[in-house]
């Protein structure tokens, strides 16, 4: 079950992409894109990725971090962001414990299989650390430019 608009996000602890342990509390005071993936270097998540790391200065412009979270190893990350030349943060969650706390971890149909996996989705996460908006199921081509979009017709 996908969270809703106005609810406080769940606080994690994850590794980035150099082992780190970032946690959602180290932005309070920023917004933060909070986007789920399901796995890197596939042909969908690389352009999610890409168009995120092309827009990032638009981002940081707007005071907004963004996170990708997948089930990767930091390793896989690593090598996905150097590959790409990702700016953002990348974090490994293998145990699922971000991904489950956002319910992203839905039964997927694929060539008639059901299987779980994450469901491409998107929070956006403000200054207090509340969903303020949510999106499931989003396009990897146009996620970057849609938050975009919104954030740019914010009031500030």
């Amino acid at each position: 079950m996908m969270l809703e608009v106005g609810m406080k996000a769940p606080l994690f602890m994850l590794p980035d992409k150099n082992g780190n342990l970032v946690s959602l509390s180290d932005f309070l005071g920023k917004k933060v894109v909070l986007y789920f993936y399901p796995k890197d270097n596939t042909p969908g998540c690389t352009r999610q990725a890409c168009a995120f790391g092309e827009s990032y200065e638009a981002f940081q412009a707007k005071n907004t971090v963004v996170i990708g979270i997948s089930k990767d190893s930091a390793a896989s990350h690593l090598r996905f962001a150097e590959k790409y030349h990702l700016p953002f943060i990348l974090l490994s969650d293998p145990e699922l414990q971000a991904i489950q706390a956002y319910g992203v971890w839905q039964e997927k149909k694929l060539y008639g299989k059901v299987s779980m996996g994450v469901v491409r989705s998107t929070y956006l996460i403000d200054e207090q650390g509340m969903i303020e908006k949510v999106m499931p199921k989003v396009k990897p081509d146009t996620n970057a430019g849609e938050l975009l979009e919104y954030l740019g017709t914010e009031e500030a």
